[in-house]
């Protein structure tokens, strides 16, 4: 069956849209996710307890446990007990809580197999089924099978899937992928937005919104696409990203809209509630605690802001990056999330053009412009001449973070926003400074962070790669690539493992930093290998790089 194409100038960034068959994607469990466990307000004093006790060493493991009777009477026997000379809180969290365990536990390595037999025989160890409505969890059931990144991250995660998905096409499990896309369709129906993850924990925040590249990606792999059963999600999301725009005057914001001084509309990072993230509730409470009672919300809610991010933490939030109490992340626009924007915008835009009912050619023209409008104000925002390079912005001043240059830097040339001018530049800078032995290293700031050097991260390895082959760097690019697969392959024949994160100034040595030990598993690393190795084998000619015609921006020798 032959892949169609989207008509002439029509392709948006990356989709490239097929057709389309109808059909509402995903039914809704029988429990709405709105009504579902949710520990920190539920178990009152017992939770405050228990995560700062430090009980669990993961503060994530509490929240992620299943109460063994109803919550009330929990929480009503602890009131009861607690007061009592021989209480011992453990012993009463171990009888009524089963803790979770790590998702893809008990897998077998056999470090004989190639790297891409072992991302392969992953998958179904990784892939959860349609989740039990009726179990008490803070899990938000999905109607449908889905990936999770694997160890202490048992559920989905939004951006992590975009990049999971691309290994997926590469195995051939584009059905899962459509499996994946319709549960996010679901929870824009039923929640509004995408949250971090499917846990209630996590409602009040989104990730970076690679839900239209998602759609375009999936478009792009199969014959028949289905790209417009998507579309009234992608608008909704788009909605809940630009809730109060209308309203501001220069030098205000809303959630997540700001509007410069100058008047354009951007977007930043943003969570609704300023207090501790439950799954990480002793570290926030007890640096908290560190900070006068009057910034305390502030603080809490940049962190938050920054788990949104994807990136938490790094010093590009941190004004001193020796201290996390310094976060201003709701004080940024931020290059890449504006860069997804954009390439939302010319998606919905593209998919209206293709559908051509009564009132889709306004509605296309509407975000067309909404697009081009967010292009001029991020180039002028965000562009340093001086250095030849993006950065995030100060929105209330104008003024650019040129002291914390970061990878980010790579989405206005991934989704095309850059001027041949501008990716040239970049370029140049990412070969100079952030090009590494094991690929590129996340920021040029070493400062105990996970999102910071020396770690490289398999998200923006694609994005670096991927951006410097659309202008047109392929050397650059194929040297990276090579570097990433080349330091992949090698850790995976020594531990077994493929890692969330690489430490890539430094080979041989483990990455670290951050919150918790490093991950095995894992999705998204699994994904971007796979995709890699599959465009390294189509540059050789190789039959078995046919999948990589399924990926965008196949970077081929020169």
């Amino acid at each position: 069956m032959r892949r169609d194409r989207w008509p002439a100038g029509l392709v948006a960034g990356l989709v490239l849209l097929a057709g389309c068959r109808g059909g509402e994607p995903g039914a809704a469990p029988a429990e709405s996710p709105a009504s579902r466990y949710d520990p920190a307000r539920e178990l009152g004093a017992l939770f405050h307890d228990v995560q700062t006790a430090g009980l669990f060493p993961d503060s994530k493991t509490f929240v992620d446990a299943r109460p063994l009777a109803p919550v009330s009477e929990i929480v009503a026997g602890y009131e009861d007990a607690r007061a009592g000379s021989s209480f011992d809180l453990r012993a009463f969290v171990e009888a009524r809580f089963r803790a979770p365990l790590p998702a893809g536990e008990g897998i077998r390595t056999d470090t004989s197999r190639t790297m891409e037999e072992h991302i392969h025989a992953l998958w179904p160890a990784l892939t959860r089924p349609a989740d039990d409505a009726t179990e008490r969890s803070s899990l938000i059931p999905l109607p449908n099978e889905y990936v999770v990144p694997g160890g202490r991250f048992r559920e989905v995660y939004y951006w992590d899937s975009y990049f999971t998905m691309l290994g997926l096409v590469a195995s051939g499990r584009t059905d899962l992928v459509e499996s994946m896309l319709d549960n996010f369709a679901y929870l824009v129906r039923t929640i509004g937005h995408i949250p971090n993850g499917n846990r209630t924990y996590y409602l009040s925040r989104s990730q970076p919104p690679y839900f239209a590249a998602m759609v375009g990606l999936y478009a792009t792999a199969t014959d028949t696409a289905g790209a417009l059963r998507y579309l009234e999600a992608l608008e909704a999301e788009h909605a809940f990203w630009m809730d109060g725009a209308e309203g501001l005057a220069p030098g205000e914001g809303h959630r997540r809209v700001v509007r410069l001084a100058d008047g354009p509309v951007l977007n930043r990072y943003w969570d609704d509630r300023p207090e501790p993230r439950p799954e990480s509730y002793r570290e926030d409470h007890e640096l908290g605690q560190t900070l006068p009672e009057a910034e305390r919300e502030t603080f809490y809610r940049d962190v938050r802001a920054s788990a949104e991010s994807g990136w938490d933490f790094s010093s590009r939030w941190m004004r001193d990056p020796s201290d996390l109490r310094t976060l201003e992340t709701t004080d940024l626009v931020p290059v890449d999330l504006n860069s997804l924007l954009h390439h939302q915008e010319r998606t919905i835009a593209a998919l209206r053009t293709f559908r051509g009912e009564p009132g889709d050619a306004e509605v296309a023209g509407r975000f067309s412009r909404a697009a081009e409008a967010r292009r001029d104000a991020l180039l002028a925002a965000a562009w340093d001449p001086a250095s030849g390079f993006f950065y995030d912005v100060r929105w209330r001043t104008g003024e650019r973070v040129t002291d914390r240059p970061t990878l980010a830097a790579v989405a206005p040339l991934y989704f095309g926003l850059a001027t041949p001018d501008q990716g040239r530049a970049v370029a140049d800078r990412l070969a100079r400074d952030f090009l590494s032995p094991g690929g590129f290293v996340t920021t040029l700031i070493a400062s105990a962070e996970q999102w910071d050097a020396p770690n490289g991260w398999p998200p923006l390895q694609w994005l670096a790669v991927q951006g410097l082959c659309r202008y047109g760097r392929p050397d650059i690019a194929e040297t990276a690539r090579e570097r990433w697969l080349a330091l992949n392959r090698r850790t995976f024949a020594s531990t077994g493992k493929m890692t969330e994160k690489y430490d890539v100034v430094d080979p041989n040595r483990a990455a670290g930093g951050g919150e918790y030990p490093t991950q095995d598993g894992f999705g998204w690393t699994n994904g971007v290998a796979l995709a890699f190795s599959a465009q390294e084998a189509a540059a050789a000619g190789d039959a078995a790089g046919d999948a990589a015609l399924a990926t965008p921006l196949v970077c081929r020798a020169a």
